[in-house]
């Protein structure tokens, strides 16, 4: 660990992975970024929360997944498990103490899959765009007939990435195929922590009613939903991002003074 957030750091795990990251030492609960499919630890949420646990003296973590950012591995061998491991190894080793986990889009789904594995160490979840089971209910099942062919001739499928006009990805059949051993949508999600979610209306990558799902499946009775009417699935506007901060301040201060019952 280092008090400098400047320097790019690497956790070197079995088979000869490294995750990289960057962290900055605080106070608990610290706070922990899990980004979504095809990002990394630089993008404008991750440096917007960043930049907050600093001024108010809170340990913060962000890191990229296998395969994405400054990582090891190639993207396209990814999976929802492989990179729900990574996390669970980030927390293991880079986290002390309580920590509060933020997940943007996958990340969404990442955060409740670590959350589940490790709960002693997760005092709150905040979601942005939460997109737990995509790679059934947004993938496979909107893939046509002629996607699916495609699929199953070439063990995968390269789509368009509408965020990259220069570069598509592809979605490979371990991808798609690991990802139903860890959809959660299904059967209720046994946590019982505070859970606050931010879902923009005008996203057109995950539903909306995707944020009512996951409030419907949460053992937790603590959970509130922000619906942003405007808000697309990035929620990486000025304003989104205050309110991604407001947020986090109000979860952390719910979590540090629990309203006592009468």
């Amino acid at each position: 660990m280092t008090s400098e957030n400047t320097k790019t750091q690497f956790l070197q795990l079995q088979n000869n992975v490294s995750l990289a990251y960057h962290q900055t030492p605080g106070s608990t609960p610290g706070v922990m970024f899990l980004g979504g499919f095809k990002s990394d630890m630089n993008g404008s949420k991750a440096l917007a929360l960043d930049s907050w646990c600093k001024q108010q003296g809170r340990a913060f973590l962000r890191f990229d997944y296998q395969g994405h950012g400054q990582s090891s591995g190639d993207f396209v061998d990814g999976t929802i498990g492989g990179w729900a491991a990574d996390a669970m190894a980030a927390l293991d080793n880079l986290t002390e103490g309580p920590q509060v986990l933020v997940g943007s889009s996958m990340g969404g789904w990442i955060m409740l899959l670590t959350a589940l594995q490790r709960k002693p160490c997760v005092a709150g979840l905040l979601g942005l765009a939460a997109a737990p089971d995509f790679t059934e209910d947004l993938m496979w099942d909107a893939f046509s007939d002629e996607d699916r062919a495609a699929f199953e001739q070439n063990d995968g499928l390269e789509i368009p990435n509408c965020y990259d006009d220069e570069e598509g990805y592809v979605i490979s059949r371990g991808l798609i195929e690991e990802g139903r051993n860890q959809l959660l949508l299904r059967s209720s999600i046994d946590l019982d922590v505070p859970v606050r979610l931010i879902q923009g209306m005008q996203d057109e990558d995950v539903p909306w009613a995707t944020a009512q799902r996951i409030t419907e499946q949460l053992a937790s009775t603590d959970v509130e939903i922000q619906y942003v009417k405007d808000g697309d699935h990035r929620l990486s506007r000025p304003n989104d991002l205050d309110r991604l901060c407001t947020t986090l301040d109000a979860l952390i201060h719910h979590i540090e003074n629990p309203l006592v019952p009468k």
